[in-house]
């Protein structure tokens, strides 16, 4: 197996291109790692690289996820070009890519596949942190391009060049499209990048799926994804993942019947939409009443002034649960509660709100729940809420 220490240089990235486009033809396995991340170590002797890769794999996307444990993800050939064949088909053809996400995650790493199949060559955005500047400076080159224009980014990465208002924001008008993914995007984040001609394509997806494949509610040509009694989600097709690396307990839970069981709730709406509900997990059940943590969360982030949310059930002795919302928003706590309470009652009311300047995230985007609820403990008192 090949690893690819990422340090956000130009030169680790071409490095990366160039061990996936002989992993694609059959060369050694690709596990690209962050050289930054305190983890790295520990992914690294999870993943032991120096034993055979499984059969048929191209690349093992390593994360310890929200659990904490380590975890490799094995995609295929297949499923790799599947994945990204089947994304210019959705978005109107080939064409030329910036890389601004990090490539040891999925999402970035699948730009990099993106181009190489397109037959173009990316431009990286490279550096520690996002700036709109950098942003638009990297954008150039792929902008003076003829054909179509895309990147990917993550909703917090949107949200900086729309406030910013500046020539990030005027290169990420000239995109053709821009995907957002990792993270949901608020209906408010819809809007206001409409405002401003900013073509965005909201995508869904995981490591197990090689990126997003369900584009603005629509799942890509030749995936399914179907609920089960209990709303959990189930992805088929061919961009599946063929298991877990060195975890074949793990991969048989996971895979049956050639389809994957996600950790997410979902529905199918009556225009054959996909409609993700949240995690399986983030359901609360306070004072004997269960309510949906995600509910809450979009129904806050569509209040004036707020920008972000996160909600958390955590243990009371009263009720069982209590329900805590840590936000990023210029409203009061007061007017935050009343519209949950209008919106969804008593039990979805967030018994305490904690205002922060942004939430703590992990991953390309990903809100940070434990790390939410480790500090609203710290912070707060939940015996006493």
């Amino acid at each position: 197996m090949h690893v690819s220490w990422l340090d956000g240089s130009p030169h680790a990235l071409a490095a990366l291109d160039t061990a996936l486009a002989a992993a694609l033809n059959g060369g050694p396995a690709v596990l690209p790692l962050n050289s930054a991340d305190p983890s790295a170590p520990a992914l690294l002797e999870a993943m032991a690289p120096d034993r055979p890769a499984e059969p048929d794999t191209a690349v093992v996307i390593a994360t310890s996820g929200s659990t904490g444990a380590p975890k490799g993800v094995l995609l295929s050939p297949r499923a790799l070009t599947a994945s990204a064949t089947a994304t210019h088909a959705r978005l109107g053809g080939p064409g030329h890519w910036l890389l601004a996400t990090p490539a040891h995650y999925i999402g970035g790493l699948q730009v990099l596949i993106r181009a190489r199949l397109a037959g173009t060559k990316p431009a990286f955005l490279t550096g520690t942190g996002f700036r709109p500047d950098e942003f638009a400076a990297a954008a150039a080159p792929v902008l003076a391009e003829n054909g179509p224009r895309y990147t990917a980014l993550v909703p917090t990465q949107l949200v900086r060049l729309l406030d910013d208002g500046g020539a990030g924001l005027a290169a990420a008008r000239a995109f053709d499209g821009i995907i957002l993914g990792a993270a949901a995007t608020s209906p408010k984040l819809r809007a206001q990048a409409a405002e401003e001609g900013v073509r965005i394509v909201p995508s869904y997806g995981m490591s197990e799926t090689a990126s997003g494949c369900v584009y603005d509610g629509v799942p890509l040509d030749g995936v399914r994804v179907e609920p089960d009694a209990d709303e959990r989600l189930w992805i088929s097709g061919p961009v599946l993942s063929h298991g877990y690396r060195l975890a074949p307990e793990l991969t048989a839970e996971s895979f049956q019947d050639g389809s994957f069981r996600t950790s997410d709730r979902g529905r199918v709406l009556p225009d054959g939409r996909i409609e993700v509900l949240g995690r399986a997990d983030d359901v609360i059940n306070t004072g004997g009443v269960k309510v949906s943590a995600a509910a809450i969360e979009r129904l806050l982030g569509a209040q004036p002034g707020v920008r972000d949310a996160c909600v958390v059930g955590l243990p009371d002795p009263q009720w069982g649960e209590a329900v805590v919302a840590m936000v990023v928003a210029s409203a009061d706590e007061a007017t935050l509660r009343a519209a949950v309470r209008a919106e969804l009652g008593a039990a979805a009311t967030p018994k305490r709100i904690e205002f922060v300047s942004e939430l703590p995230l992990r991953g390309p985007g990903k809100i940070d729940r434990q790390a939410v609820r480790s500090r609203l403990v710290r912070e707060g008192n939940p015996e006493g809420l």
